[in-house]
């Protein structure tokens, strides 16, 4: 088996990653086989137990150990919530147990070392602790349960069923990374999957957004990680990279995060598509943006939304004066930043984005912003400024300390950069790979934009129209499908990590 290393240190089994040859050969024939002989003969509860049982497989493959802690994860907070809705006038306490346990196990193995590493700093005392794993994929599975005891706070009916609530936790497509999906959205569909024949439209559908999210990640993400990697390698042994160096590692970085999570993503939604299941959009195009705020509605959609629901507007939102509203937006992005990671890079990537947001706010309020120049003139200044914004906090997000991503945007000042000899080579490749992403992640339309997926996310059904103005040559649309299939197959022997698993 192939193992592979997280940001953590510790290493899973890396053979059923979503463009892993185990998955895309073997897992996902098996499952979707299984599943949709069960849907076929009207065994929907056989449909279902198949899909959690995969689920677990899948999971545990990473790493055995882990799978009754998210199995007791699931149990608990279930039971959470038939609590609440059975014992109203406990409701309350019931729910503040329900948040403190899943906060407790969130911050017990994703932060206590960060916190005992800081202490240990703080009062110059070097003494000895166990480093604690961290399970695979608990900052998504935590959230999205909090979540779903929060909306059952409000007012929203809990699960009725254990078996329909595992698979909203557990469901394989979006356990490792999301997208962070509200149980309205989800008990529903599941309550009606694996009951009869699925739409072969469906799977049809799936399976482009599958391999074209796919390409992303191995066609693109990965021959982008070859470009910034030596970059950050070497400004952690401490080197200033000169200043096309610096841009090039960290334009690398950008375009890299955003083909591997955004194709992980459409990879998921993918999957989900050809067991019936509908998941939630996380990405439209977010490099478009021209000002922070439309960053933040378009990156990451799922994990905005929640940090909006159950952080920001908790704490007033924009309720209580601008000041106020300013405080809470850094202490929302300042907990977004602590979710991707305990490490002060993190720390500084999300404060520094909601400083970003405050300034658009206020920017916004005096009337300062790009749209006050107009035209095409406003839009491009508006976008030029956001995206250098990004770059920058990208850099700090992949940098292994603040004293290597303090070396990177150094090199990115003209006249601090370092010397020494460039690869110009190397250098030819990475800036023309970098142009070709930025011209697709820029100027080309998203995958689930050409497939017409969001039409089929907002009614349920695939329109005949939209999908025949797509697909009007048939033969060249699956030729193309073919050929993209074909070359991601090339890669898929040594399938890179997607980044957003070390999270």
């Amino acid at each position: 088996m192939t193992r592979v290393a997280r940001a953590d240190g510790v290493e899973y089994c890396g053979d059923m990653l979503f463009g892993s040859i185990s998955f895309v050969f073997v897992f996902l024939p098996l499952m979707l086989a299984g599943y949709h002989w069960c849907r076929v003969n009207g065994w929907q509860m056989c449909a279902k137990g198949l899909l959690i049982a995969g689920s677990l497989v899948f999971y545990g493959w990473w790493n055995v150990e882990y799978v009754p802690l998210v199995l007791l994860s699931v149990l608990g907070n279930y039971a959470v919530g038939r609590a609440m809705v059975r014992y109203r006038t406990a409701a309350w306490w019931i729910f503040l147990l329900g948040i403190s346990l899943n906060l407790g196990l969130l911050i017990y193995f994703k932060y206590a070392n960060f916190l005992l590493g800081n202490i240990a700093f703080a009062f110059h005392h070097d003494f000895a602790f166990a480093r604690i794993a961290i399970p695979l994929a608990i900052s998504f599975f935590t959230f999205q349960q909090i979540a779903y005891l929060t909306e059952i706070h409000r007012g929203q009916p809990a699960a009725a069923s254990l078996t329909d609530y595992a698979l909203f936790v557990l469901f394989f497509p979006h356990l490792i990374a999301g997208p962070i999906t509200l149980h309205t959205e989800m008990l529903p569909q599941f309550a009606r999957s694996g009951r009869g024949p699925l739409d072969s439209r469906w799977v049809m559908m799936g399976f482009a957004i599958f391999v074209l999210g796919l390409a992303k990640k191995v066609l693109f993400a990965d021959t982008l990680g070859d470009v910034a990697d030596p970059v950050f390698t070497a400004a952690a042994a401490g080197a200033t990279p000169s200043l096309p160096e610096a841009w090039l590692g960290a334009l690398g970085y950008t375009f890299q995060l955003y083909f591997d999570f955004s194709g992980y993503s459409d990879m998921a939604i993918g999957i989900g598509l050809l067991f019936g299941i509908r998941f939630p959009v996380n990405f439209t195009s977010p490099y478009k943006s021209t000002s922070i705020i439309e960053f933040w509605r378009r990156w990451h959609m799922t994990l905005s939304r929640f940090l909006r629901n159950y952080v920001y507007v908790p704490l007033g939102g924009n309720r209580r004066g601008r000041t106020r509203r300013y405080g809470n937006l850094l202490a929302t992005m300042l907990l977004g930043g602590l979710w991707h990671g305990a490490g002060w890079t993190f720390v500084i990537w999300g404060t520094l984005h909601g400083v970003y947001l405050c300034l658009n706010h206020l920017a916004g309020a005096l009337g300062l912003g790009a749209a006050r120049l107009g035209g095409r003139t406003g839009v491009l200044f508006g976008w030029a400024l956001t995206f250098v914004a990004v770059v920058v906090g990208w850099v700090f997000f992949r940098a292994p300390s603040v004293a290597a991503a303090l070396q990177i945007l150094g090199g990115m000042v003209p006249g601090v950069g370092g010397g020494g000899a460039p690869d110009l080579g190397m250098q030819a490749f990475g800036w023309l790979t970098v142009a070709v992403a930025a011209s697709v992640a820029l100027l080309m339309p998203s995958i689930l934009e050409i497939t017409g997926y969001h039409a089929l996310l907002e009614t349920g059904q695939i329109r005949a129209a939209r999908w025949e103005a797509v697909w009007t040559r048939p033969v060249f649309a699956a030729a193309s499908l073919g050929v993209v299939a074909a070359l991601c197959a090339t890669r898929l022997p040594d399938p890179g990590l997607f980044l957003y698993f070390t999270f």
